[in-house]
């Protein structure tokens, strides 16, 4: 199943070395040396009102940097000019990691007026780097030579990437078209952090209070824990409160037998971004896709998604529609045959009237229950939170031979939050990994993956920092939290994220960890998912919170003949979104936009089933609407990973070890570890032995 989870992809979240303090600047913690255990960020000195001032040291001091490379009178070399720049802005990215971190994982209006404040000056600060002539002089020479310069293949691999993102930027525009394309950028930096605001202000505005017990009709003492808790927390004690985080909505909308409730839920759900409030989106929409479209078109490119698509293994975006179009047919056709069963599961239940949206979740779990008698809340129990993350934790130990310690002294920035320190067998450190599980209302929704600290070896053998969100519900004290398996695979998906920074074995920051092409990001964390389905994990750790009991084999069973139930409405969501995406980047002249018509209008060309919605609707795709470039065009690259993930992990089925140490030896040495220090269909070539194909894939879905 497509995970609902994106990595943090910004450049801020990838910080080198921590530094010394800047001169005069000791005052100011973010700019202090910090004595902290493992250098981490002293969250408990941290304030809001720091970071201003600390992005502009930080700015002064990466231009003074730049400054002294351009005025470099010796010949442009690479470790003058290229690995210069890789050794400056350190302080920026410190600050910016810290940031992005904090404003997406405990947010608050000081944090956000921080945002809004800094977006478009760190746009312009980056524009006066990359549209720098004198910088890219240096750098277009060396690239012109860079084949007869003895330079290894990671150092090849940083001048071609180096070159290709400062004409990317625009370096090689005339004067008039730099002006506007730092002008489109700034803008963009500010729309796109206003919508990201938005919707988390308008998801957060929403709760569901249920005072009454008719009301909770078909809930499991679970799910009512689980609300009242929320209601506990949001000051409406003794009563249920349902949020839109979707931990607290869909077990909502697959059990509640309150059809009338299910329907003000769902279209509370849908409409996020949406509402003609002050929190609307559509505006910012209309504004980003054809700043976006304009920007393009002054780099060269008819559409943005051309644009997009140009530094990506797809390369185009008729290769990444192609591939939609190969798995949406027969999505169709599977999301039909499920509409046809919910729909007699329905009238069998008497209701009046066609299935609806609100439906699909209610019917599928009783179907499935039917179909399989497997039920979501027998299975929960025996995935509790800590046995989860202890099972990826062992996989990772299995696979590539690591050790976690749970640390209770590190530097916190909430009490949620847990640490871990992570080492190699021979008790070398590996780096530091942050967990955050819990959702709260100064949290972005969804589930992602970033860092405080990103691997390099150029100043030092620098470890990496790693963090993992996700948005489970709370339990009340001292019960624990109990996952679906969904919920469960999703922890795997962005541990594989983790996995990806920590194991990283690069010189160079910019190519360390996840600093690879968007369609090939994903790829680690979803070939990650594969390991939770297998029966050595389920059977270790799959076991029930009260009594110990291994998950009954019957159940197991029923698990896997279950894994295909409900893909073609799965697929279809997914798809959906990835093609109006497409849609909204491929615009290619100054139109009128009316986001509702022109959604509703290509769903309606691709033969959209009434019954089913896009996964995320354009007024909350954050996704691609929320920062200046993130997945926007991109969202494909799930299923363009995908076909990477399942081809993959099929080197281990045809071993008959999901463990085999051959093949992790090199699931490490060309996927986990080698970062963007190659093309990443060379190191798919060296781990897979071949290109892949999509076989494996269709297979996983139930298509072939």
């Amino acid at each position: 199943m497509q995970r609902r989870t994106f990595v943090n992809l910004s450049a801020a979240a990838a910080t080198a070395a921590v530094t010394g303090p800047l001169e005069g600047q000791t005052t100011n913690p973010l700019l202090a040396k910090w004595t902290t255990p493992f250098e981490l960020p002293p969250f408990d000195l941290i304030k809001p009102e720091h970071f201003l001032p600390a992005y502009q040291a930080a700015i002064r001091e990466e231009l003074a940097e730049v400054d002294s490379i351009v005025a470099n009178a010796a010949a442009p070399t690479f470790d003058n000019t290229i690995a210069a720049l890789e050794r400056s802005g350190a302080t920026m990215q410190r600050v910016g990691a810290v940031f992005s971190n904090l404003n997406q994982s405990n947010t608050n209006k000081e944090l956000q007026a921080v945002a809004r404040q800094t977006a478009p000056l760190l746009a312009k600060h980056r524009s006066a780097i990359y549209l720098n002539a004198g910088l890219f002089k240096r750098v277009e020479a060396i690239n012109a030579k860079r084949t007869e310069s003895g330079l290894n293949p990671e150092q090849l691999r940083l001048v071609e990437r180096y070159y290709k993102q400062f004409v990317r930027a625009g370096a090689q525009l005339d004067a008039a078209k730099k002006s506007r394309l730092a002008e489109i950028d700034q803008t963009m930096a500010s729309r796109t952090t206003q919508f990201a605001q938005n919707l988390l202000a308008d998801t957060a505005a929403y709760e569901l209070v249920l005072d009454k017990e008719e009301d909770l009709a078909g809930l499991p003492d679970s799910v009512r824990l689980s609300a009242a808790e929320t209601g506990k927390q949001r000051g409406k004690a003794g009563k249920w409160v349902f949020t839109l985080q979707r931990s607290s909505i869909e077990p909502f909308l697959q059990l509640s037998t309150r059809r009338d409730l299910r329907e003000k839920a769902f279209k509370a759900w849908a409409a996020r971004g949406d509402n003609e409030n002050q929190y609307d989106n559509k505006a910012l929409i209309r504004e980003i896709v054809l700043l976006r479209m304009e920007k393009a078109q002054l780099l060269g490119h008819q559409t943005f998604a051309q644009y997009s698509l140009d530094d990506t293994m797809a390369k185009t975006p008729a290769a990444a529609k192609g591939l939609m179009e190969q798995l949406w047919k027969p999505a169709i056709s599977t999301a039909q045959r499920e509409t046809a069963e919910l729909q007699a599961a329905m009238t069998a239940d008497k209701q009046p009237g066609k299935l609806e949206a609100w439906d699909w979740r209610f019917y599928s779990e009783k179907v499935r229950l039917a179909k399989y008698n497997l039920d979501e809340e027998q299975l929960k129990p025996y995935f509790p939170l800590d046995r989860m993350i202890e099972a990826s934790f062992w996989v990772a130990g299995k696979l590539f031979g690591l050790n976690f310690t749970e640390r209770t002294d590190l530097p916190k920035y909430h009490p949620d939050v847990r640490t871990w320190e992570v080492k190699r067998a021979d008790g070398s450190l590996v780096g530091i990994f942050y967990g955050d599980y819990y959702a709260r209302p100064t949290k972005a929704s969804g589930a992602w993956a970033s860092a405080f600290r990103r691997q390099q070896r150029l100043i030092g053998n620098i470890t990496p920092v790693g963090v993992n969100n996700l948005n489970f519900n709370k339990p009340p004290a001292g019960q624990p939290a109990l996952l679906s398996y969904d919920d469960a695979t999703t922890l795997f998906h962005e541990f594989g994220h983790g996995l990806h920074g920590l194991l990283s074995n690069a010189t160079y920051p910019s190519l360390a960890g996840t600093a690879v092409p968007r369609d090939f990001v994903e790829m680690p964390s979803q070939l990650y998912e594969h390991w939770m389905a297998e029966n050595q994990v389920l059977e270790k750790f799959a076991r029930h919170y009260k009594t110990g009991e291994v998950i009954p084999k019957q159940m197991l069973a029923k698990l896997k003949e279950a894994r295909n139930f409900n893909q073609g409405f799965s697929m279809v969501e997914y798809l959906a979104s990835a093609l109006v995406d497409l849609e909204w980047h491929q615009i290619d002249k100054a139109q009128t936009i009316d986001v509702r018509e022109m959604e509703a209008a290509w769903l309606k060309k691709y033969g959209m089933p009434r019954e089913i919605i896009m996964r995320h609707r354009s007024p909350h795709f954050s996704h691609i609407f929320g920062s200046p470039t993130g997945y926007a065009a991109g969202y494909y690259s799930y299923r363009w990973s995908a076909v990477l993930d399942n081809d993959g992990f099929e080197a281990f089925t045809e071993k008959g070890d999901p463990f085999d140490p051959e093949t992790a030896k090199r699931l490490y040495t060309y996927i986990y570890s080698a970062g963007g220090t190659e093309d990443p269909m060379e190191l798919y070539k060296k781990f897979r032995g071949r290109t892949p194909t999509t076989d494996a894939l269709m297979r996983s879905l139930g298509f072939n």
